[in-house]
């Protein structure tokens, strides 16, 4: 089986090398992207099996990005990564699945596990509509 890749978007290096580095040690090929711009054209160019999205980006920010990406790939999962305990109700129905960064790595690894595993995304949806119903 190949392994999955993980594109990792953040606008600074060092958190991409330490997620890069996370995720890479738990088995997976990870691309990463310092603007939303640059992400857009790796996603035409290269095939992940996931997207790892922080919430704080110069330029292009997060919301743009994750509707960009579901309106172009609207099966890739993306999960959001932020140190924000809220998030604005609009992108948290752009993503499948949100993660403060204090639970890293935790959470995020069983998360992207999920997420790239065939059936992964019903299962994360699943998830999220029952937080969001919960929040409601």
């Amino acid at each position: 089986m190949d392994t999955p890749t993980v594109l990792c978007i953040d606008d600074l290096p060092q958190v991409l090398e330490l997620r890069k580095a996370t995720l890479e040690s738990h088995g997976y090929c990870v691309k990463t992207a310092l603007s939303g711009h640059t992400a857009m054209k790796m996603l035409e160019e290269t095939p992940v099996a996931a997207v790892l999205l922080e919430y704080k980006l110069e330029g292009m920010d997060a919301e743009a990005v994750a509707c960009h990406i579901k309106q172009r790939f609207p099966k890739l999962p993306i999960i959001l990564v932020s140190a924000h305990s809220e998030m604005p109700e609009r992108i948290l129905w752009l993503v499948d699945e949100y993660v403060m960064k204090s639970e890293m790595p935790e959470r995020l690894v069983p998360i992207i596990e999920r997420a790239t595993h065939p059936y992964g995304l019903a299962l994360i949806s699943n998830e999220q509509r029952q937080r969001r119903g919960a929040a409601a």
